[in-house]
């Protein structure tokens, strides 16, 4: 099977979001591309030399987390209709990452015992991006 990876659209905090990912979630940033270091073409869109044209992310285990501001027409709708999901062995690491993401964020579900994991919990950082993490998994 090949790898599903997420890839993430923002309205001009890309390149902010994708380092803040990466301080917080332990990741590397590979890739950080904007539309001014590409030559210049008429299909770029006109002022946007700082925005991001694709970043990514990869995790220690091969994952990778994509992203790019938006700009494909039209005004930027936010994030919505699904979460970007993190599953850890340790309900101790959920807690740290959980609060990573929550600082200046929306805390949607507090981090908590569930029936299927020790921590869960889920939250909307500051960039707009919906998280479910959970850590501790029960076996049952």
């Amino acid at each position: 099977m090949r790898q599903i990876s997420t890839y993430l659209s923002f309205n001009g905090t890309a390149g902010e979001a994708m380092r803040f990912y990466e301080k917080v979630l332990g990741a590397k940033l590979d890739r950080l591309i904007k539309y001014g270091d590409l030559p210049p073409s008429p299909q770029t869109p006109p002022g946007s030399a700082d925005t991001v044209l694709h970043a990514q992310l990869t995790f220690a285990n091969g994952d990778v987390l994509m992203a790019s501001d938006w700009a494909g027409g039209g005004a930027y709708e936010c994030m919505k209709g699904f979460s970007v999901t993190l599953d850890y062995e340790s309900e101790q690491e959920a807690v740290r990452i959980f609060a990573g993401l929550a600082d200046s964020g929306h805390v949607l579900v507090p981090l908590q015992p569930s029936f299927f994991a020790k921590a869960f919990g889920m939250v909307i950082d500051r960039f707009g991006t919906p998280w479910m993490v959970s850590g501790g998994a029960i076996k049952g």
